[in-house]
């Protein structure tokens, strides 16, 4: 059931951030590892960003080997003067932030649509999050593979889940992300970072 590990994932970690503790990137990338099977079940629509998500995630899991936690990663980059570099492990933070923030939208579209098509769910979660940050290729690419998504029902299929626990699980997620999210924007703002790169 990967809608719950999901949430059971993102629900550790937005305690992490209401308790006011560090956040640690160990934790962080292992709850962020586990997103990265709905971005493989929505099919070719997002095997781009599914690619480039795990990508990303995999190098924050092998920068936890030797950094505890996301604000000394920052750190660490800021005085190497890399963090908007190609391959900075800040760099590939905020793409995963991104990736968990497209989850989310797709998640609160997913619970207020109607019928068995994810084709608007998913345009306007793309639209919201990835479009901004990608070129004319990539959105035309991104358009024409929204005709290929599954259904709802085979959505649900795949994640082996009834209506009820999604809703449940997607909820759930949908509320503990949005902290978790809050928390990561906010450590590049607070050093002038800004977050649209």
């Amino acid at each position: 059931k990967p809608l719950r590990q999901i949430a059971e994932a993102f629900k550790d970690l937005a305690a992490t951030v209401n308790s006011e503790n560090k956040m640690e990137v160990a934790p962080f990338s292992t709850a962020s590892s586990h997103v990265s099977v709905l971005f493989s079940v929505l099919g070719m629509a997002f095997k781009f960003a599914e690619m480039d998500y795990v990508a990303k995630v995999d190098d924050l899991t092998k920068a936890s080997k030797s950094i505890g936690t996301l604000k000394s990663m920052l750190e660490h980059d800021i005085e190497q003067n890399c963090v908007k570099q190609a391959g900075s492990h800040s760099r590939n933070l905020l793409r995963v932030k991104r990736g968990l923030e497209m989850v989310r939208v797709l998640f609160e579209q997913i619970l207020q649509a109607q019928g068995n098509s994810l084709k608007t769910p998913a345009s306007v979660a793309y639209a919201q999050v990835f479009a901004p940050h990608h070129g004319w290729a990539i959105r035309k690419a991104v358009a024409a593979g929204m005709y290929a998504l599954p259904t709802r029902a085979q959505l649900l299929r795949k994640l082996n889940e009834d209506e009820a626990s999604a809703r449940t699980e997607m909820q759930s997620y949908i509320s503990t992300s949005a902290p978790v999210i809050l928390y990561i924007e906010k450590l590049f703002l607070s050093r002038e970072l800004g977050i649209d790169w």
